[in-house]
């Protein structure tokens, strides 16, 4: 290559590679490849009803997580200790962890991001290597990713799973290189298109495990200049074992993944392209499985020119078939293949490999329109020309190398996620500091100092912790080709004493036998999502998984961008649910006038909430109050509120394994409210007191009880108070009201509403209809007379500011499209409280705005939904780029008395200059109840 390029290879200043390996790793579920991981817990109580890989494929799971255990440890998010570790704790575990053979452990503490002083995560890994001796991978949670608890630990268990294989490779990479005679650094490119070192790379190969995909697309915009017609092109990247399909916008960048990424079932918090891959490519297995002919997931990978028939192998490879049915391939020998495979399985083959490619394009469209498709990766020899879906097919010239394109076109990058204190700097002063720490930190990772620029600036203040924000900040710039020298050692070895050698890379192709394919599959029976009918019997609603996973979205985005993510309460449901327990839901129309009504929530900061899961805070607060109460214990349990975590919570508190009482289809808000006191009962005012007597437990072993107020806006307060010394993040169990009462105070059916929800958006992704899951959401909420698509762009700004507990802000849209043009803003106070149209050619002016700029406002709901998944977008979630649809709908009826709008109206939020106009007419929710009833 350099003698035909005329090209002295001392003057290479860098070679960077774009690797598969790990990731196919992961996607093909390989036993040779992948290690056992023990994960050890520093989390105190907290965590416990969500255990390591509970949201894994069970095929994956079963082949990585070896043991696990939740020890003492862990901080609260002001840095204070939830407890100290226990060294007897871990020792006890490293001898569990050495009778299994376990090699690869992860430690993972609560807010170990944050962990400037304790280093309880450093001083568990210095006890581990101690104990253990030999030498064994310990990977430390904080190293690996950003806040959000199990989001880290998932990529932490990966990159543990993945760490020996990842030293070989990375190792193997000297011998090419040294043998061209090249002195310069190897980099490994990551997931955002930049660089890494190739001994970071040997740490941290979770970073580079989508980074295929991404060079791709960036080498495939690179290939085709402009898109056409400036619209999306679906690039389809057929490598050796697997196909990654990703969505290159007219930008000419990747689409990338919300808020949480996903690979290969495992849910992560790293910036992600929106890609989805499937076991297929040039070197997939092709073998009769009964009357079927199978292609993939299984491959000969880089060893095709050894293994395929085409080659002299003895291996049917995808390749053989392709050079077997075309005529104009030439790849190997072709007279190995041609007409000596049998005609009806190089049919079988043409069939599956196209449905394969459609089925996965199909899942990546967001519309059900055409669009062009771009084929590039070595094995793009494999598909068809023509594909159903795309308006044409294209293969450019060098589409073969769009990935090192794309590699030779990355940069270098830091991120700055960490949380600071506000008593002493300004937030603005905190700012500039880390934005100087971050340009630092990517200069020494080897960009030029003049090319080095602040992209990405995210600060959130943290709701109920005083005087704390979390500062996110992204830095990138280009390669100092000047410094090259400094990076050219590896500092990798090929072979690492203490680690265990594993099967040699043929090992990966053989069948599995019939046990572990058993382990390889994960059986998710598809819902035929219109046909499907709940369990109903006898006026009670049994949940099951589908119920739960389609009233979870409906939670979220009837929390109008409050109420925090429901996912890690979804999992403990759910979790309920696999281990036996059952969950009821009764309607408030069936309750009886003396029946004893209880109520129960979360109350903290959503921030707090994705780093510490719960532990028993919800049940605590319930215990204890009965005890105090002395009787009367409740007999149905109603939401606080149905908008995001706490639809859920009432599912909880009922299941069978809890308090073992249904849960009223209904609760006090029909949406998310920032305070206690903003909730129907309250709005009724048939009771001086509604919230007292009330108790509060941290999860902790702390409970605070209060048998009486003067107000409930006075119990509010003094829950908000005692926030800050529990934790920022309790549970809430409130005495019961009378069935009579419920029945007149409850928004009602919210629970059979967010399943209505749920179900649309579910249904309009199977149907390839997300941009238009906003008109679907509406439908399910009553229509265009109660809900309205309000408006559809990206987001361009974001500010936020802390007071009195609360988080408030303001997110500005502008449009995309020639239906929604200018810009929009939503000011918020942890909820989303109006959408207001900006004139043209002006600028946000809080206090200014007038009355017939108004598309909506409270007590009306406002929700931004993600334009690339129909799922709510919280407000702790907005950040510049995203795509974003906002819809209203109208509020029920509960609210728009003169009372219900003097507490959750405009002048509540101090928007004193604008009136409630409703958006429409309110519908009420039809129960799944009284529709379902016996008719299973």
């Amino acid at each position: 290559m350099f003698r035909s390029a005329s090209v002295d290879p001392s003057s290479v200043a860098s070679v960077t590679i774009g690797t598969t390996h790990f990731v196919n790793a992961v996607v093909t579920r390989d036993r040779t490849r992948l290690s056992q991981v023990a994960v050890l817990r520093l989390s105190g109580p907290f965590s416990k009803h969500a255990p390591p890989c509970v949201d894994w494929p069970a095929s994956l799971r079963n082949i990585i997580l070896g043991h696990y255990a939740l020890i003492k440890g862990g901080l609260e998010v002001d840095g204070s200790l939830i407890s100290d570790i226990r060294e007897q704790e871990i020792v006890e575990q490293c001898n569990i962890v050495k009778e299994k053979g376990i090699k690869s452990i992860v430690v993972n503490g609560v807010f170990s991001p944050i962990d400037t002083v304790e280093k309880q995560e450093e001083r568990a890994a210095e006890i581990i290597r101690r104990e253990l001796e030999e030498n064994v991978d310990i990977v430390l949670s904080k190293t690996v990713a950003n806040l959000g608890f199990l989001e880290r630990e998932n990529a932490a268990i990966l990159n543990a799973s993945i760490l020996s294989f990842a030293r070989k490779t990375i190792a193997s990479f000297q011998t090419p290189i040294k043998e061209l005679g090249l002195s310069c650094p190897v980099f490994i490119t990551q997931n955002d298109g930049t660089i890494l070192s190739g001994e970071a790379a040997s740490r941290l190969p979770i970073r580079t495990f989508s980074s295929g995909p991404t060079n791709s697309m960036r080498g495939a915009a690179f290939l085709v200049g402009r898109q056409e017609n400036g619209g999306a092109v679906m690039v389809v990247d057929v490598g050796g074992t697997t196909t990654d399909v990703g969505l290159l916008l007219a930008n000419g960048f990747p689409r990338q993944q919300a808020a949480y990424s996903e690979l290969s079932g495992v849910r992560m918090n790293f910036s992600y392209p929106d890609v989805k891959s499937i076991g297929l490519g040039g070197g997939s297995l092709v073998r009769k499985v009964g009357e079927r002919l199978q292609v993939g997931p299984e491959s000969v990978g880089y060893q095709l020119p050894e293994k395929a028939l085409v080659f002299g192998g003895n291996v049917p490879t995808a390749t053989d078939y392709v050079v077997a049915s075309s005529p104009d391939v030439t790849i190997g020998q072709p007279e190995n293949v041609r007409g000596k495979l049998q005609a009806d399985n190089v049919q079988a083959f043409q069939a599956e490999t196209k449905i394969m490619l459609e089925n996965i394009i199909d899942k990546m469209k967001t519309s059900p329109d055409d669009l062009p498709v771009l084929l590039v990766g070595g094995g793009a020899v494999i598909a068809p020309d023509e594909l159903k879906g795309a308006s044409k097919v294209i293969k450019p010239q060098w589409s073969g190398v769009a990935n090192a394109i794309g590699a030779a076109m990355a940069r270098v990058s830091t991120v700055i996620d960490t949380v600071k204190s506000t008593e002493k700097q300004t937030q603005k002063e905190l700012l500039a500091e880390i934005c100087e720490e971050a340009k630092q930190k990517t200069i020494e990772a080897g960009a030029s100092a003049t090319t080095v620029t602040i992209v990405e600036v995210e600060d959130l203040p943290l709701q109920y912790v005083a005087n704390k924000t979390r500062f996110m900040v992204r830095a990138a710039g280009d390669f100092d080709f000047s410094r090259a020298g400094d990076f050219a050692d590896l500092n990798i070895t090929k072979e690492e004493d203490g680690i265990e050698t594993r099967s040699s890379a043929s090992d990966a192709i053989a069948a599995p036998s019939s046990e572990d394919a058993a382990d390889q599959v994960d059986v998710t029976p598809e819902v035929d999502i219109m046909g499907y009918k709940p369990k109903v019997a006898n006026r009670e609603w049994w949940i099951s998984e589908t119920d739960l996973d389609w009233i979870t979205i409906g939670c979220y985005i009837l929390g109008t961008g409050g109420g925090g993510s429901p996912y890690s309460t979804m999992l403990r449901v759910r979790g309920i649910l696999r281990s036996g327990g059952s969950v009821r839901v009764v309607s408030p129309d069936d309750l009886k006038d003396d029946a004893r009504v209880g109520s129960g929530g979360g109350a903290g900061s959503p921030t707090v909430g994705i780093e510490k899961l719960s532990a028993d805070e919800m049940m605590d607060a319930q215990t204890h109050l009965y005890d105090l109460i002395k009787g009367g214990y409740a007999t149905h349990i109603i939401p606080l509120e149905i908008g995001g975590s706490n639809g859920l919570q009432g599912l909880v508190l009922g299941a069978s394994t809890n308090m073992n009482i249904p849960c009223v289809d209904g609760d006090w808000m029909g949406r998310a409210y920032p305070t206690k006191w903003q909730t129907t009962p309250v709005v009724f005012g048939e009771r001086e007191i509604v919230f007292a007597p009330v108790a509060v437990a941290d999860g902790n072993g702390n409970t605070l009880y209060m048998p009486t107020a003067t107000s409930d806006l006075k119990v509010e307060q003094v829950i908000r108070a005692a926030l800050s010394q529990m934790g920022s993040s309790v549970g809430t169990a409130d005495a019961p009201v009378t069935g009579s009462e419920t029945r007149r105070w409850a928004v009602e059916h919210t629970i059979s509403l967010s399943w209505r929800i749920g179900r649309e958006v579910a249904r309009a992704r199977k149907e390839n209809r997300i941009d238009s899951v906003a008109q679907s959401i509406i439908d399910a909420v009553g229509g265009a007379e109660t809900g309205r698509a309000l408006f559809k762009g990206k987001i361009v700004g974001v500010e936020r500011k802390l007071y009195m507990g609360h988080v408030y802000g303001e997110v500005i849209i502008e449009g995309t499209g020639s239906e929604y043009q200018g810009k929009i803003k939503i000011p918020f106070k942890n909820e989303n409280i109006a959408a207001i149209r900006i004139p043209d050619g002006e600028e946000s002016k809080t206090g200014e705005e007038k009355n017939e700029d108004v598309l909506a406002i409270v007590p009306d709901l406002i929700a931004v939904i993600d334009a690339q998944n129909g799922e709510a977008i919280g407000t702790p979630e907005y950040r510049y780029g995203l795509l974003v649809s906002v819809i209203g709908i109208t509020a029920s009826d509960r609210w728009t008395s003169p009372k219900g709008i003097e507490i959750g109206g405009p002048k509540a939020f101090g928007l004193d200059h604008l009136e409630y106009k409703p958006l429409g007419k309110f519908v009420k929710p039809v129960s799944v109840i009284d529709e379902y009833d016996g008719k299973q």
